[in-house]
């Protein structure tokens, strides 16, 4: 890899820990990001190599919210323990599963999101206790432990994004809690697909540290921005990302060659 692709590589890797530690979405850059620099790479290796990057980020990012706001560890720690495994078993499939088979369901869902938080601007700006009841907390897990788990180990991007709409939706977190909560999820979801991608021998560790070492800083600075600045900001973050992860995946289902 010549010194202006892995110059840009790494400076894409802090950029998408920024993006991952406010909201979520930071493999809308980092992927792309290393498809292009390493032209002919295997995608189960583009996505094991970007697994390492992005569990130092969210670990990071997890850790700077959990000592200075309140994660809700009854629906976060179970959700990231079934996370594990659940990521785990997508990224075995992820060579199995073609794009085309799920790209149009998570386009229709991005849209879905963005409509809601768009038509609902009242949504995440401050918690609703009332909406956490046992039912909820159940299916928050689930969603989230499982269903998006699964998905972050077949392709990723969007992921954290996904965590945080669920957790505001189901449990009534604010933006800024449910993005706490995306970030513990987060790491357990990397974690697993890693360990998968890992084992199979789909990881380039040389680069994938490098880009970790750039993606940890950028989720410092991001978890720090987000604390700072509160919900509000959180949602517009969501937002742009949503709106970047339609434009990327309806490039790729009907524009790309």
């Amino acid at each position: 890899m010549d010194p202006v692709s892995l110059t840009t590589l790494l400076a894409a890797a802090a950029l998408a820990g920024w993006v991952d530690a406010v909201v979520g979405g930071g493999g809308l850059l980092l992927l792309p990001a290393l498809l292009v620099a390493a032209p002919g790479v295997p995608v189960a290796t583009a996505l094991g190599t970007n697994k390492l990057a992005a569990i130092a980020g969210t670990s990071t990012a997890a850790v700077t919210f959990a000592r200075r706001t309140r994660v809700d560890w009854a629906v976060a720690g179970p959700a990231a323990v079934l996370a594990v495994g659940c990521a785990g078993v997508g990224a075995a499939l992820a060579g199995v599963v073609p794009a085309g088979a799920y790209r149009p369901v998570v386009l229709v869902v991005l849209v879905g999101v963005a409509l809601f938080v768009v038509l609902r601007p009242r949504l995440g700006t401050v918690a609703v206790p009332a909406r956490r009841t046992r039912v909820r907390v159940v299916a928050a897990v689930g969603v989230a432990g499982v269903g998006i788990a699964l998905y972050d180990g077949l392709i990723g991007p969007g992921t954290g994004t996904f965590l945080v709409v669920a957790f505001t939706v189901l449990v009534g977190a604010d933006f800024l809690g449910g993005s706490a909560m995306a970030k513990v999820v987060n790491a357990g979801t990397n974690l697993g697909a890693l360990v998968v991608f890992a084992v199979t021998g789909h990881v380039w560790w040389w680069l994938g540290l490098a880009m970790a070492v750039c993606n940890v800083a950028g989720a410092a600075v991001g978890a720090r921005m987000a604390l700072r600045r509160g919900a509000g900001f959180v949602r517009v973050v969501l937002l742009v990302v949503v709106v970047a992860l339609v434009a990327r995946l309806g490039y790729d289902q009907w524009l790309a060659g």
